[in-house]
């Protein structure tokens, strides 16, 4: 199983990969740590549904901040009314802007958006996205919507975090496709960020029992995977979901 799980991870996690993911936003700003971090982090809360559709909104929003999500977000009050009736599915055009307002005060205060992630830094993962939820809805400016709850997630709540984690993954490893910026974050301790595509190739390869798609499946399918690479075990992310999104052909099922 290592051995193929291995292979799928050789063919997938390649610079190929990046035109087609999410984690192309954050890839416009190669010498910008502020941006890749800012841009990675919308990129994550935009990145459900079909892949395609939000990709160009991820574009249209990128045009709407002049491509320096920065100092759009620093400054959003002189930018507001450039999100007036920008919309995702959930997402309303006041749920983007409470967002938005949550995180100017904080530039405005001197923090990074890493500090958010840093705080926590000496916990699980788990406990370090909790920290993160804590201080967002804390603030004055966030509001009581369906969007932004789905947006921002209460970890508590036992979703599987997938979008956080994915985050997370792209901050932390490195090699050709993520950035390996939180050097205050080892690998080894990331959650796999499961989700549709990712828990069904698990599943049929029997590296996943649990049925459905919530953090504590997220949690199993980690710890087995640590059984393959104990150093990086997110990194299969890479097998799993590259093998569900590309319908690859060479998906076995195995008895583990």
């Amino acid at each position: 199983m290592k051995e193929y799980l291995d292979k799928l991870k050789e063919k997938y996690e390649t610079k190929e990969f990046i035109k087609d993911d999410p984690i192309q936003f954050p890839h416009l700003f190669e010498r910008d740590k502020t941006n890749i971090v800012v841009t990675g982090f919308i990129a994550s809360i935009f990145a459900f549904g079909k892949r395609e559709v939000f990709n160009l909104k991820l574009n249209k929003l990128l045009l709407i901040m002049r491509h320096n999500p920065y100092e759009f977000i620093l400054n959003f009050e002189k930018n507001e009314k450039l999100i007036d009736g920008f919309i995702y599915r959930f997402y309303k055009d006041s749920d983007i802007k409470s967002l938005f307002y949550i995180l100017s005060e904080m530039f405005k205060k001197g923090m990074k958006l890493e500090d958010l992630f840093y705080e926590n830094r000496n916990s699980d993962v788990t406990k370090i996205i909790q920290g993160v939820y804590d201080y967002i809805s804390g603030s004055k400016y966030k509001i009581n919507s369906s969007g932004f709850s789905f947006m921002i997630s209460n970890p508590i709540k036992g979703g599987a975090n997938k979008r956080m984690n994915m985050f997370l993954r792209w901050m932390t490893r490195g090699g050709v496709v993520d950035f390996d910026v939180f050097d205050f974050i080892d690998k080894k301790d990331l959650i796999i960020p499961l989700d549709v595509h990712s828990g069904n190739v698990s599943r049929k390869l029997g590296l996943l029992k649990r049925n459905q798609n919530d953090i504590k499946a997220a949690v199993e399918l980690t710890n087995k995977l640590k059984e393959f690479n104990p150093n990086d075990p997110s990194g299969y992310d890479f097998s799993l979901f590259g093998a569900g999104v590309n319908g690859d052909k060479t998906i076995q099922v195995c008895q583990i």
